[in-house]
């Protein structure tokens, strides 16, 4: 199912809004320096932190990976919505100093997840996720045009219907070059921005953690 993983997430996301709306009718906001708040910070960040390290280990996975890249992707996607969700109902909608840089941080890195997810999606792959290579396209394209440059003039039917089978076949590799080229330039554009205000998110959140742990704890 091709957007199965923005179901999960959304039905987690909702299973999670419904406990917070009844805890909240129940007792009020969760403050985010109590043992809701805390535990709902704890979970989400290390969902953003398994996000960020899971998908690029199996990326570079060269022996024995474990499960497809369709699969890690997906995987990516859900964490990387639910974890920055249960980060925001840790501030307890209060979005002063680094809290409120962070979770302005946080909100670009999920937009620009979403941007990557379609850049991603667009361009040709194999069962199991893989980029389809240009080489790979081109070696294919070359052997589909010999093959119909061998018979230019069909005259049965059964080799017109090869015919029209074999340039169908032309153009959908003409489509997947394109969409190969585009998505390269565009993946290239897409990771100077996000993987940046990534990097800047973390640091962000990093010291907020320090921060909270001196004021909140050892201060006490």
């Amino acid at each position: 199912m091709r957007y199965s993983e923005l179901l999960i997430a959304a039905a987690l996301v909702a299973a999670i809004t419904a406990a917070y709306v009844t805890m909240t009718e129940a007792t009020g906001v969760p403050a985010a320096g109590g043992l809701v708040g805390h535990l709902m910070g704890v979970i989400g960040f290390t969902l953003m932190l398994l996000t960020e390290t899971l998908y690029s280990l199996r990326k570079r996975a060269m022996r024995r990976p474990r499960g497809s890249m369709r699969a890690w992707l997906r995987l990516h996607i859900v964490m990387g919505i639910v974890g920055p969700y249960l980060v925001l109902l840790h501030t307890a909608w209060t979005f002063n100093g680094l809290a409120g840089a962070l979770t302005l941080l946080t909100a670009i890195v999920v937009a620009s997840g979403f941007i990557g997810r379609y850049i991603y999606t667009a361009v040709p792959r194999t069962a199991d996720g893989a980029v389809i290579e240009a080489q790979e396209l081109t070696l294919q394209l070359a052997a589909l045009r010999e093959a119909d440059a061998a018979d230019p003039t069909p005259a049965t039917d059964a080799e017109r219907r090869v015919h029209r089978e074999v340039e169908r076949r032309i153009r959908r590799l003409e489509r997947q070059m394109a969409a190969l080229r585009w998505q390269r330039r565009a993946l290239a554009t897409w990771h100077t921005i996000h993987i940046p205000i990534g990097m800047a998110m973390f640091v962000v959140a990093f010291a907020h953690i320090t921060a909270s742990i001196y004021y909140a704890t050892l201060l006490r």
